[in-house]
């Protein structure tokens, strides 16, 4: 495959698809690529039915619903989304940048918007769950229906396991959230609210085992805790919510300055390389707050100047979108 566009994005999250959005409003082509199979980047792996509360417009607004309002706000431009895909290796060309994706296929691109968040990341692994992931184990909770009915453990101690503790528990048979520690990372508020809704906590403990049916299915877990007899529990789900490592992968070789696994921009979000841009919580500079909100307007701001990069005689300010006919 071989594609031509004027604008290529890294990274399908929230910023990447606001970007597709106002680059097809500038009159500009693009793809969006991701290696993850979904749009929607660390929102819909991590944290799909999270609310989110610091979106402008939205007192408040389920992860997934964000991703879906944004795939339908760039839809009209008709982005290509190439998901599933690593972007690894760029190279100048006289016309622009050549992009290339693992299996060889090459994106000939006008400029490049990074909007990769915090990179490629690796969830921590849950030592007794060697060989259970997709067969009962799970990282992230994609659907809270899949878990209806099910006695669902959550193995972690930081907000994302107590994110996930709470959502499930309206759904689920029975939810039970087990930490190696006594203390927990996660925000006091949410300890609290799990506590007060009766989620059964089993603390100073790891699961040490994982049990199959008959048929192969994941149906109960064994849970050693100190000072105490081995805890068997039933379990058709477990949720290792452990946290996760992060890199940029091959775009640290990209030529870019590169600032604690960040990229560094100026004002107009333009990188250390020419026609390349960076947007969203992988783009760093003095004062960044990583917001969502925040990446939305760097992505407005790197489009509007790719613009003029690529046609000189275009404005940067386009005028306000509500004034578009």
């Amino acid at each position: 495959m071989e594609l031509s566009i004027d604008l290529l994005i890294v990274g399908a999250g929230p910023t990447g698809l606001f970007a597709a959005y106002y680059a097809g409003f500038r009159g500009l082509s693009m793809a969006v690529v991701d290696s993850l199979p979904e749009a929607g980047g660390q929102v819909t792996a991590m944290y799909p039915e999270k609310m989110i509360y610091d979106v402008g417009g939205f007192p408040a607004v389920r992860g997934r619903d964000l991703v879906k309002g944004l795939v339908e706000q760039a839809a009209p431009w008709e982005p290509k989304y190439l998901l599933g895909r690593k972007a690894e290796g760029l190279r100048e060309t006289e016309s622009g940048l050549d992009v290339l994706l693992d299996g060889g296929d090459v994106v000939h691109a006008g400029a490049v918007l990074i909007t990769a968040g915090i990179g490629e990341f690796t969830p921590r692994p849950l030592p007794a769950g060697d060989g259970w992931l997709g067969r009962g184990m799970v990282h992230f909770v994609p659907s809270l229906d899949a878990h209806a009915g099910q006695d669902v453990v959550v193995v972690g101690g930081g907000d994302s396991a107590f994110d996930w503790v709470l959502a499930l528990h309206p759904v689920a048979a029975s939810v039970t959230l087990v930490h190696r520690r006594a203390k927990f990372r996660a925000a006091e508020s949410i300890v609290r609210e799990a506590q007060q809704l009766g989620v059964r906590i089993v603390t100073d403990a790891e699961v040490a085992e994982m049990r199959a049916d008959s048929a192969g299915a994941l149906c109960e877990v064994v849970v050693t805790a100190k000072g105490a007899s081995p805890l068997v529990l039933p379990a058709q789900a477990v949720v290792a919510a452990l946290g996760f490592t992060a890199d940029l992968g091959p775009i640290e070789n990209w030529g870019l300055e590169i600032d604690h696994r960040a990229i560094s921009v100026d004002s107009t979000m333009a990188t250390a390389r020419s026609r390349v841009y960076a947007a969203g919580d992988v783009a760093a500079y003095p004062g960044k707050v990583k917001l969502i909100a925040t990446g939305f307007g760097e992505a407005a701001t790197a489009v509007n100047n790719i613009a003029v990069a690529l046609d000189p005689d275009a404005h940067l300010f386009p005028g306000h979108s509500s004034n578009a006919e």
